[in-house]
Formats: C-alpha cells, sequence, structure tokens
C-alpha cells in the first residue's frame, strides 16, 4: 500500500506534536486534582487557567466565558438545551431558528426542543450555502428566543455573515449563538465583533486532541443554562465532573500554535486549494465544485463529478484520505442534506466529494491526488457508459 495522503481534515486533524509535548506531563508528573486544595492540584489548576486564556485568545473572548466540554457536540446541545429549557419558566418566547445546513449537533438538539414545545425554523440557503438574509429577518421576530446559525459549513465551506445574523437576533431581542467548530483555526474569529452570545468550538478540529472542546458564554454571570448532567460545580455547575486535564492543555497549546500560524497558513492552503481545483476541473471539465467561492474556508473543496458515484470513486482510491461529506453522516445511504439544499439533484449530491487540506499538506502530494482521482474518475466513466 502506497503511504496515506491525508485529505479529511474537515472530520478531523492530527494532533499537532508541539500539541503533544505540552500534554504528556499532565499524564503522569502533573496528574493532581485541579479542585483539589494541595500543591498538585494547584498546578493542574493554574494548567486549566493557562489554557483557557489560550482559547478565550483565539476567539475574542474573556478567559471566564470558556466553559470546557467534550466538544462541540456536547457545546452545541449545552447552548441548546440549555438555554431554551433554563428560559421556559420565565421568558414566553419559544422560536428557535436555525438554518438548513447545520450540524446534526445542531438539528438533532433542535429536534429534540420540538418535542419539548418549542417552535423550529430553519433558514433556507441560497445555491451558494449562503443564509438567506430576508428569510432570516422574516423569521427572526419577537416570538424568537435563539437563533443557531454555523460560522462555516463543514461540507461546502461556506462562511456565514454571523455579525449580520447576530445583528437581526439582537434587534429582536433574541440570543445568538453559532457553531464555529469548522471556522475556529481556519479564519479568524472575533466573537465581540460577531456579536455572538454564545460560541461552540471542537479541539481536534484545529490539530489538537480528541475529546475536548467549549462552549463560550459572553456575558456568564448573566446567562442561564440548564446544565445536561448534575454533579460538582466545575465550569459553573455548567459542566460538572473532573476536568479532562490533558485534553484541556492540548486544547490550550492547539489555540495558541493556531494564534501564531492561522494567518500564513490559511494563505499558504487557499493557494494550494485553488491550485488543485484548477487541475481538476481542467482534466475533467463537466467536474465542478460547490461552494461560496468568493467567501470559504481556505482548506475546503467540495467538487462533482457528474454520472460518478462517489462511494465507487472513494473505493478505488485507497491511498487518498477523502470523505463525501460530514464524517457524522458517514455510511448513511442517503445523500448530504447541504448538497440538496443548495440546490443539488441527489444524483449530484451523491456523486460529491469533499477535499479538505491541512497543516501538513504539500504540494506534490496535492498533484499525486488530483492525478489519481482523475484516472479514476475517467476510469468509471467508461465503465458507466459501456455497461
Amino acid at each position: 500500500m502506497p503511504p496515506l495522503i491525508y485529505l479529511d481534515h474537515h472530520a478531523t486533524t492530527p494532533c499537532d506534536p508541539l500539541v503533544l509535548e505540552a500534554m504528556l506531563p499532565y499524564f503522569t508528573a502533573q496528574f493532581g486534582n485541579p479542585s483539589s486544595a494541595h500543591a498538585a492540584g494547584t498546578r493542574t489548576a493554574d494548567a486549566v487557567q493557562q489554557a483557557r486564556e489560550q482559547v478565550a485568545a483565539l476567539v475574542g473572548a474573556q478567559p471566564g466565558e470558556v466553559i470546557f466540554t467534550s466538544g462541540a457536540t456536547e457545546a452545541n446541545n449545552l447552548a441548546l438545551l440549555g438555554y431554551a429549557r433554563a428560559a421556559r419558566a420565565t421568558n414566553p418566547r419559544r422560536r428557535i431558528v436555525i438554518s438548513a445546513i447545520e450540524h446534526k449537533a445542531i438539528i438533532n438538539p433542535a429536534k429534540q426542543l420540538a418535542r419539548e414545545g418549542f417552535e423550529i425554523i430553519t433558514l433556507p440557503v441560497d445555491a451558494q450555502g449562503t443564509i438567506d438574509m430576508a428569510a432570516a429577518a422574516e423569521a427572526i421576530n419577537a416570538d424568537t428566543l435563539l437563533v443557531s446559525v454555523h460560522a462555516a459549513n463543514g461540507e461546502v465551506g461556506t462562511i456565514q455573515p454571523i455579525q449580520q445574523l447576530a445583528q437581526l437576533a439582537h434587534a429582536a431581542g433574541a440570543f445568538f449563538h453559532t457553531d464555529a467548530a469548522q471556522a475556529v483555526g481556519k479564519i479568524p474569529v472575533d466573537m465581540l465583533a460577531w456579536g455572538a452570545d454564545m460560541l461552540s468550538i471542537s479541539s481536534h478540529k484545529l490539530y489538537g486532541p480528541q475529546g475536548i472542546g467549549a462552549l463560550i458564554v459572553r456575558h456568564p454571570r448573566r446567562t442561564q443554562l440548564e446544565p445536561l448532567g448534575y454533579g460538582g460545580g466545575q465550569e459553573r455547575g455548567w459542566r460538572p465532573g473532573t476536568p479532562n486535564v490533558p485534553g484541556i492543555v492540548g486544547f490550550g497549546a492547539a489555540c495558541a500554535r493556531c494564534t501564531q500560524v492561522l494567518a500564513e497558513e490559511s494563505t499558504r492552503l487557499a493557494t494550494l486549494r485553488d491550485e488543485f481545483e484548477s487541475v481538476i476541473l481542467t482534466a475533467i471539465p463537466n467536474a465542478y465544485r460547490n461552494g461560496n467561492t468568493l467567501s470559504r474556508l481556505p482548506h475546503n473543496s467540495s467538487l462533482t463529478f457528474p454520472g460518478i458515484e462517489a462511494d465507487a470513486l472513494l473505493a478505488r482510491l485507497p491511498s487518498l484520505a477523502l470523505s463525501t461529506g460530514s464524517a457524522c453522516d458517514a455510511g448513511t445511504i442517503e445523500p448530504s442534506p447541504t448538497l440538496l439544499a443548495i440546490g443539488l439533484s441527489r444524483d449530484d449530491a451523491r456523486a460529491t466529494v469533499r477535499v479538505g487540506l491541512g497543516r501538513l499538506t504539500i504540494w506534490p502530494d496535492l498533484l499525486d491526488a488530483s492525478a489519481a482521482i482523475t484516472q479514476q474518475v475517467r476510469h468509471l466513466d467508461l465503465l458507466i457508459n459501456n455497461y
């Protein structure tokens, strides 16, 4: 087997060696419980606080606004379920507004809230995956409790107009949350400038360890959240339990690393991505790319090869780590809801491949990948046409 060329950085990223180095002492020598008052606990508590500062710095927040979770999925659940349930007793508003292309970690909590009596409004998107702002202005009204729209789509890469959406929410007296898991570490994120009240992040999307993330709450002393579980008073009581110190330290180190390299890395990846797409689209004239090409994640490429089953194509590319969409949708029979929402036919949605470049991606690998993809698309096309 040839070496694997990893091009699935939307799903997860490799842990940066500097991040791993920062984590290792907290598996062995620095093992104290940060809730303990003795010296061992104080040392780990200090490490957790440093990580809180590093995470906050990357997204334009304050350290006290960072609530550590197991990842963006838990953070999203805490934001939607926690906020809606806490508000239920005192706030008559029952409308929750989300977009048609949210991650399942937003869609499924919203479905649960619908079962609990809340009204869920789903905003449409245009053919590039951008929120329909006229529909948003109509949907976000005096009945709206919470608006939750992701900062950037994890399939087609489209970056949403978060600042404008937050302004609409606030003008209507609603809270605004954004799932920024795909955006943080890839593009500049400033929670204060955006006007987001809550923001979700996942460490493993930005070269940190898996199993750790955060919900950032801008006004923690004035915000009511009903916790998803009950126990001790850790993380303001919103996420009780002994903190995952090695994971938190790694998460912080990954955020600090992103702060240093984000600008240069984003430019490099966007350049590589554009060159890769140019080679593919020249070699396969009927192929096309998806997403808002003027406002998308720098490492993202969503490519459709009409007439070709993407699953069959990936099966013929064992040396490439690619995907057909969100990792959480892997193995499903139905085509991607995101691709259907932007107007692709079911056949074209099934003919779409997602390519995600990363920190270790280099041009020779992309040349090899483009050659392999081109060869197998042509081969499958011949098989289909001669069947």
